[in-house]
């Protein structure tokens, strides 16, 4: 038996604290007043007190736990939720990532799965959470939002309500303490809560929103057959006929929408099936990219009637305006015919048509339509001459009848039929091939008045008479079907040439395709189907054997048997059109393009498995590099440790003090290259996942650099350090700038010339500080520069087994994650230079604060204790916290430590799920998180 999907509804809101929590719980109590079984699957209250009292008397379903390096999580138990089977599930945080280990990723692939098993869902999500607009967000607060859901999975939500309110509610709201901690309320108003920034994220929301309702606008205009235009919003479309005057028209018709905030601007270029000759290519490429780069959007559909294809296409897309050019055609050519502007502004209805005068007024039209091409207009013109042209000539000749001879009568007659042909087609000159025998025989052929021919030299000039009509007819009508079939391929040809082209500029693949083929055919809807079970042979008119892959337009067909036209791809794609029956010339195009649907899904799914795929390998071929690289690196400092231990604890041998302070500090020594590397390898771990935490700060450089060279142990005596007291401070994190500088000093240690001197200097160019490490050593090609900061491997070996070679791979990538660089140069004379360049703090800089998930902490807050969040990050990783508390040696071989763990320090040590701690509201240190401030 088929279960029917279940309802998704979405709460949407501009910045967390709106109430889409509260909305969606109270939704929830509304229902289960109503006798609807009820339950809350996943809500998050973030310590809110009336949240909190919402959820009381709900039945609650147990959330699942989840261990991640050492510390329990918990997630929503999807297996309980469908287990349990009610009718409305409240699950909060559509956009949360899951905990590594889960079974899907997203939280919104959880409540799929949900929607399958037929539940209905109520969720949240936030604005920023959107993946159209997530760089837009970025840019306006400068808050990076790591976690993202696609567009799509909210616009196929069955209800998608706004949770709105003014800028200045909801920052009364946070004074008050409803929304955040009172310790995070003064850097939150101060930094993400800005009345702009709120201002900003509030109009995005309703745009979106906007663009939400405009689809189930269309969709319910299509479902109930409404033709008339519903002015909810305006749409101003202009007609192109690829003349030189259609710049001036897109430029007139993007200020006409200018006008009114949020109106949509559609070029349209209708294409007569019966020649193309009209349109120059290069003018239509020219405007299709001018109307792109005014914001609007370039469409093609096919007709013969332009000014109903016209008004058909702004009607199907509810246009309120319609921007049309004066004629081009000269006062001569309007006496015979309205043209295009006049005949759609006689029937645009409630659309508004805007006539506008150009250049190319009463020029005439450059087009060189073949008169061949036989339209219905020709056709009647045709039997018209036939039928009162040739009785009309006889008048003529007969009152000059005395002044010719029969042969100069024929070929006037045959002149007249030549016309009719060349108007009017085959039919109609055979027509009057006959009227005009028999009026020459009664009329001009002795004896006169009578049928009977009497000479033999004129029946035999009356019998070529009629055979040369004949024929001549028939050449013209044949030239005048192949130069229609070569029309209606050139027709094709641009038709499809123009919707490639939108998939080419980067358009998505199967909307796209959909979409133009729609409307290019003035189609209702186009919807791809796959068949879901075994392949059957009378399952074309059911619908739960097909499911719908892509569809555009209104209603989706269900089933092949349901379309009025479709074509089958392979057994089980079928693309199914609705709207109308299309004629073979028409099945081709679309043949066409179903093919290029199938090939669009298979490129769409190779992504998503390559996407999936891909983490995957780049995992494994760091754990395998990995594990090659360690059995050296790792076994080396750990045996001389080991070593030094037994030989002190071994009682056989009566150490001397010196023999046993040497031990010991080989012991202390190895351990400490023991930690580095393994320091070295969980922060190349996390930079790799992209949840390495910072906290980020002003850093003083002459008070980092000497504590670098400390760390250098033994070998601090061949660094030469330059760092003026007088350079700015830089922002950065104190401890990961001290482990880049270390790695690379040892580096440059490594293979500089005994003899010579690393050397350390600093200087300060506009708004960045340059620290610069330089060796004598033989440096390494230009060509190299790139492949010396790949991780797992050093220059020029191959088996791994000299050293991990993550030092210059983990110092580039800490340098660029606190918004730094890191790149070699060559030494003059010799050598190599690696070069830091960070930025330069200011007073403005507050340093880092918490990062967001879900319903999140965009607090904001000062350097200590807060930390930017790097993936997503909303605490220090116990990387961070590590290299804080990083072992230092001076000199005399005294122990330095970086201080005592701060809380932030303690906080990663229990929360270190970086990746997953956007929306990991679990964390006791992090509410948590949607974005990073």
């Amino acid at each position: 038996m088929n279960t029917a999907r279940g309802r998704l509804r979405v709460y949407l809101g501009a910045a967390p604290g709106v109430g889409k929590t509260f909305a969606m719980l109270g939704e929830g109590r509304r229902r289960r007043g109503r006798g609807t079984d009820v339950v809350v699957g996943l809500v998050e209250t973030h310590d809110r007190p009336r949240t909190a009292e919402l959820i009381d008397d709900l039945e609650v379903v147990p959330r699942r736990s989840l261990t991640y390096r050492g510390t329990v999580f918990t997630e929503l138990d999807v297996d309980a939720v469908i287990a349990r089977g009610p009718r409305v599930a409240l699950i909060d945080e559509l956009a949360h990532t899951n905990v590594p280990g889960s079974r899907n990723a997203k939280r919104w692939q959880d409540i799929e799965e949900i929607l399958d098993a037929g539940i209905d869902v109520i969720s949240t999500v936030n604005v920023q959470h959107l993946e159209s607009l997530n760089d837009v967000v970025q840019a306006i607060t400068g808050v990076p939002q790591r976690e993202t859901v696609p567009d799509e999975v909210v616009r196929r939500a069955d209800q998608v309500e706004l949770v709105d309110m003014s800028p200045e509610a909801l920052r009364r709201r946070m004074a008050h303490g409803n929304v955040y901690a009172p310790e995070k309320v003064d850097a939150a108003l101060s930094n993400y809560f800005r009345v702009g920034n709120l201002t900003a994220l509030r109009e995005l929301a309703l745009l979106w929103l906007a663009g939400k309702v405009d689809e189930q606008l269309d969709r319910y205009r299509a479902d109930h057959g409404i033709a008339g235009t519903w002015e909810a919003r305006e749409r101003v479309v202009v007609a192109l006929t690829g003349g030189p005057e259609g710049d001036t028209l897109v430029r007139r018709a993007a200020r006409i929408a200018a006008r009114t905030k949020g109106a949509d601007l559609l070029a349209v270029h209708v294409t007569r099936s019966d020649g193309l000759t009209s349109a120059d290519p290069a003018n239509t490429a020219r405007q299709r990219t001018l109307v792109e780069e005014l914001g609007g959007t370039y469409h093609q559909v096919v007709g013969d009637d332009v000014p109903r294809a016209l008004l058909d296409f702004a009607r199907g897309v509810n246009a309120t305006q319609l921007v049309l050019g004066a004629s081009r055609r000269g006062r001569f050519a309007q006496i015979f015919s309205r043209g295009v502007g006049v005949t759609a502004t006689t029937m645009s209805g409630t659309i508004d048509v805007h006539m506008i005068t150009h250049e190319e007024v009463s020029k005439g039209s450059a087009r060189s339509r073949s008169r061949a091409a036989l339209t219905i207009s020709r056709r009647v013109t045709g039997w018209l001459m036939a039928l009162l042209g040739i009785p009309l000539l006889t008048l003529a000749l007969v009152a000059v009848r005395h002044l010719m001879t029969l042969p100069s009568e024929i070929l006037v007659f045959l002149l007249m039929v030549v016309c009719v042909a060349l108007v009017g087609g085959m039919w109609s000159a055979i027509t009057a091939a006959v009227v005009s025998f028999l009026l020459l025989n009664w009329y001009f052929t002795p004896p006169l008045h009578s049928l009977t021919v009497t000479e033999p030299e004129n029946v035999f000039a009356l019998s070529v008479y009629v055979l040369v009509a004949v024929m001549v007819s028939a050449v013209v009508d044949l030239a005048a079907r192949r130069t229609r079939e070569a029309a209606r391929a050139s027709a094709d040809a641009e038709t499809l040439s123009t919707l490639a082209g939108h998939v080419l500029r980067g358009d998505a693949a199967l909307p796209s395709l959909l979409a133009r083929l729609r409307e290019t055919f003035g189609l209702d809807s186009v919807t791809l189907l796959e068949r879901t079970g075994e392949h059957g042979p009378d399952d074309r008119s059911e619908p739960q054997a097909w499911r719908i892959v892509a569809t555009a337009g209104g209603s989706p067909c269900t089933c092949p048997g349901r379309a009025d036209t479709d074509v089958i791809i392979d057994e089980d794609l079928v693309l199914a059109a609705c709207g109308r029956l299309l004629d073979a010339a028409d099945r081709r195009v679309l043949e066409a393009f179903a093919a290029e649907a199938a090939v669009a899904l298979r490129q769409e799914r190779l992504r998503e498995e390559a996407d999936q795929v891909g983490p995957l390998a780049e995992t494994d071929r760091m754990r395998t590099a990995l594990l090659a690289a360690v059995s050296h690196d790792l076994r080396t400092p750990l045996a001389s440790a080991m070593a030094a231990v037994e030989s002190l604890r071994t009682t056989d041998v009566d150490w001397s003090p010196q023999d046993r302070e040497e031990l010991l500090a080989t012991a202390d020594e190895s351990l400490v290259k023991l930690d580095r590397l393994v320091a070295n390898l969980l922060d190349m771990s996390r930079l790799q996942a992209g949840v390495l935490g910072l906290a980020l700060q002003p850093t003083a450089l002459e008070e980092v650099v000497p504590r670098a060279m400390d760390d250098l142990g033994p070998m601090w005596d061949r660094v030469e350090g330059d760092i003026s007291a007088e350079l700015p401070e830089v922002l950065a994190d104190p401890a990961l700038l001290e482990r880049i500088l270390v790695n690379l000093m040892s580096n440059a240690i490594r293979y500089s010339p005994a003899d010579q001197k690393v050397f350390v200097t600093g200087s300060s160019h506009g708004d960045h500080v340059e620290i610069r490490v330089v060796d004598r050593g033989p440096g390494i090609p230009v060509e190299a520069h790139d492949r010396v900061f790949l991780p797992f491997q050093r220059l020029g070996d191959r088996d791994n087994h000299t050293g991990v070679g993550l030092g210059l791979a983990l110092s580039r990538g800490l340098a660029e994650a606190m918004g730094g660089t890191l790149t070699p140069e060559e030494t003059p004379g010799g050598g190599l230079t690696m070069t830091v360049t960070l930025p330069i703090s200011s007073p403005a800089v507050s340093g880092g604060s918490p990062g967001l998930s879900g319903e999140d902490d965009v607090s904001g807050g000062p350097p200590s204790p807060g930390a930017v969040g790097l993936g997503g990050a909303s605490h220090l990783s116990s990387g961070a916290a590590d290299a804080g508390r990083a072992s230092r040696r001076s000199p005399g071989g005294a122990e330095v430590r970086g201080g005592p763990p701060t809380s932030e320090n303690k906080a990663s040590e229990t929360s270190e799920v970086s990746e997953t701690s956007e929306t990991s509201e679990t964390s006791e240190t992090s509410e948590t998180s949607e974005t990073s401030p």
